[in-house]
């Protein structure tokens, strides 16, 4: 029997996210500036979701280093809500309604990311839990998570630390919530893995509301004897921890792509995390520092959105949108990576040694054919050496836009850290 939710994400969710332009610290003009632009110039190409990424309930937050122990704001029940002075239309307890009418308004989807748990100082202060006698410090569990202090865990075991998760879920969907991204979940380094009971008891306090909400595990590495499990429950969990414009991230990101690729299916997407293009850090100080132009090459951003496509990995830039340039739009709008990201129905690794990668996928209409080269020199094949590898010497080259015919003494050139991706 299908699960209902798996309706939610018939293809691969793509679009913005604000942590690796702004870390904790975005802004509500800027949420609406991304938005404004996704929806002008990427909406018709499937790009749909902006997220607003942690923390928005902390005053002070400045960056992608958390001020732990702040004070955090929250409403009578211990749930918490925007902070008014980054979020003005949150004012006057309209939480996050006004600011999802916006983009709604522009014919996208909303989204938030939320940490698991309940909030410490809500424990602390003992603070009721709606619809219940019990109080946060009643239904709160002494496990935390290592890089960010704002909660504890929830002992769903009682029937009151579901009934919180249920008041959660009743509030986001008031504000028109449709995409929830839920973080120290999907893999604990504390722990041993994923808090399967968390995400039990998230996945039915978001049936119970009624409305559509895409439900997003992080971080990573999630467990991949978990995969059952996660489709059970979630559209998207994450494949691996934090990544960034780093070539050794996206080296480690084919290991990952390989072990995953066999257990997505319309509605459950592993996810290779966002994409570090065009202009980040911003505000957020993670990956290699500073407000900054992707360091990935042009070589590396085409293996990187090649492979996430090949995989369907969901698709959520991190860079500043209206600051892109030609180039990344470029790479964002290429028909032929998208439709291979929504239609595949089988991918798998072929082959690796230590110069390359090949990759085969197949949609309804196509196959689709790829070779990385990981070395750091480029690489030289000939027509042979690409029969060889399994790899048709006719077809559309996708990054060069054009049919190629080969001759089994022609020769194809992959820059390093470059790919060769062949559709026929």
């Amino acid at each position: 029997m299908t699960k209902k939710f798996r309706t939610f994400a018939q293809v691969p969710p793509k679009g913005w996210n604000s942590w690796d332009s702004y870390g904790a610290s975005v802004r509500e003009n800027e949420v609406k500036r991304n938005a404004d632009y996704l929806s002008q110039h990427l909406k018709q190409f499937g790009w749909q979701y902006v997220t607003v990424d942690i923390q928005w309930y902390e005053p002070t937050a400045d960056s992608s280093q958390y001020h732990n122990f702040t004070p955090l704001l929250m409403d009578d029940y211990s749930r918490l809500i925007p902070d008014p002075k980054r979020f003005p239309s949150a004012a006057n307890g309209n939480g996050f309604k006004p600011l999802g009418d916006y983009i709604h308004g522009l014919g996208l989807k909303f989204g938030i990311h939320i940490m698991r748990g309940i909030p410490r100082q809500a424990v602390h202060n003992a603070t009721p839990i709606k619809g219940t006698t019990k109080t946060a410090r009643d239904i709160a569990e002494n496990n935390i998570c290592p890089w960010n202090a704002d909660m504890y865990g929830v002992n769903v075991d009682m029937p009151e630390g579901q009934g919180y998760y249920n008041s959660l879920m009743d509030l986001y969907a008031s504000w028109g919530v449709d995409f929830i991204k839920c973080d120290d979940i999907a893999n604990s380094v504390i722990y041993n893995g994923t808090l399967k009971k968390e995400v039990v008891a998230l996945r039915k306090a978001i049936d119970q509301t009624g409305r559509e909400m895409v439900l997003s595990l992080s971080p990573g590495p999630a467990p991949v004897e978990n995969g059952a499990f996660l489709q059970r429950n979630a559209n998207m969990w994450r494949i691996t921890d934090d990544f960034w414009d780093e070539w050794s991230l996206l080296l480690n990101m084919f290991d990952c792509a390989e072990k995953w690729s066999p257990i997505s299916r319309p509605g459950n997407w592993p996810d290779c995390d966002m994409l570090p293009l065009g202009h980040i850090g911003i505000r957020s100080v993670d990956g290699p520092g500073g407000n900054r132009q992707t360091r990935f090459t042009r070589s590396e951003q085409k293996t990187m959105m090649s492979l996430w496509s090949l995989m369907q990995s969901p698709l959520i830039m991190g860079g500043e949108l209206p600051d892109l340039d030609e180039w990344t739009t470029r790479l964002l709008t290429n028909q032929d990576l998208l439709e291979m990201d929504d239609h595949v129905t089988e991918k798998y690794q072929v082959s690796r040694d230590e110069q390359k990668i090949t990759w085969y996928a197949k949609s309804p209409n196509h196959t689709y054919y790829a070779v990385f080269n990981i070395s750091d020199q480029p690489l030289t094949l000939t027509g042979k050496e690409l029969s060889e590898l399994e790899i048709p010497l006719a077809g559309h080259d996708i990054w060069q836009n054009r049919d190629v015919t080969l001759a089994a003494n022609q020769t194809v050139e992959i820059d390093s850290h470059d790919v060769y991706l062949l559709k026929v």
